[in-house]
């Protein structure tokens, strides 16, 4: 799998941190701390890690001692993962050591997964087709070990004040969340479901859980960069909503700067609980 990123990239993951921080399901979480409680030191794998996110996150969270192996194919991104977990420590103060991996994690095997005891990935699977998420699901399932998928779209938004022209960007986001890139028929918003129906055909059940960003005043920055990326994306898509786009542009940066915009984005996290 090779994704074009954008410069601004990292810029992108650091803004929306915080959110996804907010909106991540910690009941989930729960379970997967009680699954892996006593069972020695830990070995995580984070695909798709870019700047280490997550793990700055899910790390504290979980009892250590820790080694995590953060998957990506952006050799700056991993860069700043390392460094960006220079410190975390475990729930307990156990220590948390940090590997990287550059490379398609598309083709991980189980092979390449032996000895892991939890499979994690952070706003991942809508940017995968659905042969590379049976694949990537067929290499946990192999593996066995519980696996925790967070903040995946699901294509539904919402926004406050509400305006006529809503839907229809909303449409033509989603299917430019599904389109072709180099051959790759991209899953978008039909992610979760796949993943789930891949983890079936193995035998392995899916916890599903719904993780919003919900965007007010206080995030006004990250709003009018997550709605200028999502119309930018709307208008691709259809070139014939660029004439609409430009005044209903004008009215949400407005609304964000002011204050005024709310925003919810549906995101879902799953787990599956392994063998």
């Amino acid at each position: 799998m090779t994704v074009s990123l954008p410069p601004d990239f990292a810029r992108w993951l650091a803004l929306r941190e915080p959110a996804d921080a907010a909106a991540r399901a910690a009941d989930l979480v729960d379970r997967v701390r009680g699954r892996l409680a006593g069972g020695g030191p830990l070995v995580v794998h984070d695909l798709g890690a870019g700047t280490g996110s997550l793990g700055r996150w899910l790390a504290p969270r979980l009892p250590g001692p820790q080694h995590w192996v953060l998957h990506d194919g952006d050799p700056d991104l991993l860069r700043r993962a390392d460094a960006g977990m220079a410190g975390v420590v475990a729930a307990d103060g156990a220590p948390v050591t940090v590997a990287t991996r550059h490379g398609d994690l598309t083709r991980l095997t189980a092979a390449d997964l032996a000895g892991t005891s939890l499979v994690v990935a952070s706003a991942l699977l809508d940017m995968l087709t659905a042969d590379e998420v049976d694949r990537l699901v067929g290499a946990c399932a192999g593996v066995g070990c519980p696996v925790l998928f967070m903040i995946s779209v699901t294509g539904r938004v919402e926004l406050t004040p509400a305006d006529p022209l809503d839907g229809e960007v909303a449409a033509a986001f989603n299917d430019h969340q599904r389109r072709t890139v180099a051959g790759r028929a991209l899953l978008g918003p039909d992610a979760v479901e796949a993943t789930v129906a891949a983890f079936a055909r193995r035998g392995v059940g899916v916890d599903v859980r719904p993780s919003p960003w919900r965007l007010g005043a206080d995030q006004a920055e990250l709003a009018a960069e997550w709605f200028t990326g999502w119309l930018d994306a709307a208008c691709e898509q259809r070139p014939e909503l660029a004439g609409p786009a430009e005044a209903y542009r004008r009215r949400r940066l407005a609304d964000a700067a002011a204050g005024r915009l709310g925003v919810v984005v549906r995101h879902s996290d799953l787990l599956a609980a392994g063998d």
